[in-house]
C-alpha cells in the first residue's frame, strides 16, 4: 500500500498542465489536533493565493509513519510534500536543527514570540534546506512542555533517577541527564505502552499531545516543569518547490508564514484550556514543581556547551539578549 502511495505521489508533478496538481501532506494526528488544523489552513491559503485548483491529500493519524519518516520522504522528494515536523527529527541532516526548540531556551511565551518575530533561526533553516533539501516555511507550535509521570514529582529530589522518555536529539538526553533524570529515547507511538509496562515512568509533552495520545491514562500526574515551549516548523520539500511555477512558489511561502502564525496562536491559547478540561474530568492532576530555577541552572552549562559544539553560540547569545 505504501509503495503504491509513493508511486502516486511521485507522479503528480510530471503530469504538468494536463492534470490537476496533487500535493501530499502528512501528520500524526486526527482532524481536531492543532497540527492537522494548521496544515489544512496552509492548504486553504495556498489555493487562495495561487488561484489554482490543487488536489490536497493530507495523510492523517500516522498513515505514512511518524514525523521522522515524513522529513526523510520530503528530503527524498517522494510521498510527502509538506508536513509539520519536530526539529529533533531533523538532526540526521543538521546537528543544529534540534536547537530550535531545545529545553530551557525560552523564558516564556513572550520571549518565544519575540525570538520567532526576529527570525533568529534563519541560519539553521538555511542549513537544513542546504543539507536536507527541506524548507522551513513557517514556525507553528506554542505548547508548553511538562513531564507526565506515574507518580507525583514535586522537586529535584523526586526527579532523581526518573526514567523519562525524551526526543531523539542528543541535547534532550544531555540536559535531562544533567538534571538528574535517566532519559531514554523511545518512539512517540510506543510511549504509552512503555509506561504501562514499567519500561519508563514518564515522558514530556505539551497539552495537545498528552490529550491526544491519552498519556494521562498511564501517567496521570503532570509535573509542571515548563521546561520547553515547542516550535514545530511547517516543512516543504525543496525538490517539490523547485518544480512549481513562480506564482505557486510565492503562494506556498506566504501561506507557510500565515498558517504557522495561526497554529502558534491556536496551540498557545488552547494549552491551558486542555489542561483545565482534563483536570475537571478527573483524568489528570497538575503537580506544582518547585525547583524549576534549579533545574534550569543545571541545564544551562549543557546548553552553552551544545550551542558552541554546533556553531550556534551566536544565535544563542542573540536569543538570550532579547528582553
Amino acid at each position: 500500500m505504501k509503495r503504491a502511495l509513493f508511486a502516486v505521489a511521485g507522479l503528480f508533478i510530471s503530469l504538468g498542465a494536463q492534470a490537476q496538481l496533487t500535493m501530499h501532506g502528512a501528520v500524526q494526528f486526527p482532524d481536531e489536533h492543532v497540527f492537522t488544523r494548521t496544515l489544512v489552513r496552509f492548504e486553504e491559503l495556498v489555493s487562495k493565493y495561487s488561484g489554482q485548483k490543487i488536489n490536497w491529500v493530507l495523510h492523517k493519524n500516522s498513515e505514512l509513519g511518524l514525523e521522522k519518516q515524513y522529513f526523510e520522504y520530503m528530503a527524498q522528494g517522494k510521498a510527502v510534500d509538506y508536513g509539520i515536523v519536530s526539529p529533533a527529527h531533523m538532526s540526521t541532516f543538521s546537528r543544529a536543527a534540534p536547537f530550535i526548540d531545545a529545553p530551557f531556551i525560552f523564558r516564556d511565551l513572550d520571549h518565544w514570540n519575540k525570538v520567532l518575530d526576529a527570525d533568529l533561526f534563519k541560519p539553521i533553516a538555511d542549513e537544513i534546506n542546504q543539507k536536507a533539501e527541506v524548507m522551513l516555511i513557517g514556525y507553528a507550535g506554542g505548547g508548553t512542555r511538562n513531564i507526565f509521570v506515574n507518580k507525583p514529582v514535586r522537586n529535584l529530589q523526586d526527579m532523581k533517577g526518573l526514567k523519562v522518555r525524551v526526543q531523539g536529539a542528543p541535547i534532550w538526553s544531555r540536559t535531562f541527564a544533567a538534571i538528574g533524570m535517566a532519559p531514554t529515547v523511545i518512539a512517540y507511538n510506543e510511549i504509552y505502552n512503555a509506561i504501562q509496562n514499567n519500561v519508563i515512568s514518564a515522558g514530556e509533552n505539551e497539552a495537545a499531545g498528552v490529550e491526544q495520545m491519552k498519556f494521562y491514562e498511564v501517567a496521570p500526574q503532570l509535573s509542571m516543569t515548563q521546561h520547553a515551549i515547542t516550535i514545530r516548523p511547517i516543512c516543504f520539500s525543496t525538490k517539490t518547490f523547485n518544480k512549481l511555477d513562480k506564482n505557486l512558489q510565492a503562494a506556498v511561502l506566504k501561506a507557510g508564514k500565515e498558517a504557522a502564525a495561526y497554529g502558534r496562536k491556536a496551540e498557545s491559547s488552547e494549552d491551558e484550556q486542555k489542561l483545565v478540561a482534563l483536570e475537571k474530568a478527573g483524568k489528570l492532576t497538575r503537580v506544582n514543581f518547585t525547583d524549576r530555577a534549579q533545574m534550569k541552572k543545571l541545564a544551562d552549562p549543557v546548553m552553552d556547551a551544545y550551542a558552541k559544539e554546533i556553531g550556534a553560540d551566536k544565535i544563542f547569545a542573540q536569543i538570550n539578549a532579547i528582553k
